[in-house]
């Protein structure tokens, strides 16, 4: 009987614990908060992914005209 009266109260309390947190993720400004930090990484991605196209580009074309000299001789 004991046994279950502690899993009962250990359910009643961690659902206390977490019902502001699924609270929180309905509110206005919880939402605009995660949009602009989902805004932001989408940016940062962005940016990283050209720096790494940028960086590919000029060995690319370095390799290709060792190539293309390679060829001729």
């Amino acid at each position: 009987m004991s046994n279950s009266m502690g899993i009962a109260s250990a359910f009643v309390l961690s659902s206390l614990f977490v019902s502001p947190f699924a609270m929180a993720e309905e509110s206005h400004a919880f939402v605009a908060q995660n949009s602009a930090r989902a805004a932001a990484f989408e940016e940062r991605q962005s940016e990283m992914t050209a720096k790494a196209q940028e960086a590919q580009s000029p060995q690319a074309s370095s390799t290709q005209s060792e190539q293309q000299a390679l060829k001729d001789s």
